[in-house]
């Protein structure tokens, strides 16, 4: 299965809540959601009342890989690595889904949606430590400096100033003026905002 590239909105829709994939506009009363919250598609409610406990699971996995826009394969290796380290599989995974440089853009406000932070990072627009990387699901590490090419500065810092008011994760360090990120730790499960059930995502993987 490859990367959903239909609409947007009608994903969030399907999942029935907020994924924020189109930046700014998921803030507006222009989200779909706030206008039509019922799925899409012309299915009876008896069909899409059938919530078995693989419905369940599978939703839940969806959902989360419709967040950060990877596709089945690619996810279900994170899945894999999780359950391999020495830390609990339902913390371990959101830890290494927000290491990818493209969660990291858009986490710092470099990028509106984590789509455009993978067109940036794809467009050679970023640095780790002096190298040019255009790998968006490159894993960044402690002590890794994340910047900008010098010759995109002005680029990246207009999308900044208007993404300035975004929280910004305490594992990492930003330097506004400079358009620099330091990796000061690594991310735990508390400093990912989604509702999501992580349990749920392994089980479905362990069936």
């Amino acid at each position: 299965m490859g990367r959903d590239r239909g609409l947007k909105c009608r994903q969030c829709r399907r999942e029935g809540e907020k994924l924020f994939l189109k930046g700014d506009r998921c803030y507006t009363p222009k989200c779909s959601i706030e206008k039509e919250a019922k799925p899409p598609g012309d299915q009876p409610k008896r069909w899409r009342s059938r919530k078995t406990p693989y419905v369940v699971r599978l939703r839940e996995k969806q959902k989360l890989r419709r967040i950060y826009g990877i596709r089945e394969r690619q996810f279900k290796n994170y899945v894999l690595l999780a359950k391999t380290g020495k830390e609990a599989a339902r913390d371990a995974l959101p830890s290494i889904l927000e290491r990818r440089l493209d969660s990291v853009i858009y986490r710092s406000g470099f990028a509106a949606s984590r789509t455009q932070a993978r067109q940036l990072i794809s467009h050679g627009h970023f640095e780790i430590n002096g190298r040019r990387v255009d790998i968006p699901s490159y894993l960044v590490n402690e002590g890794d400096v994340i910047s900008v090419k010098e010759s995109r500065l002005s680029w990246v810092k207009e999308i900044a100033a208007e993404n300035k008011g975004r929280t910004f994760p305490n594992w990492l360090e930003k330097d506004d003026e400079a358009l620099k990120i330091q990796v000061i730790g690594r991310p735990s499960p508390e400093d990912v905002d989604y509702t999501i059930n992580y349990d749920q995502i392994i089980e479905f993987y362990s069936r």
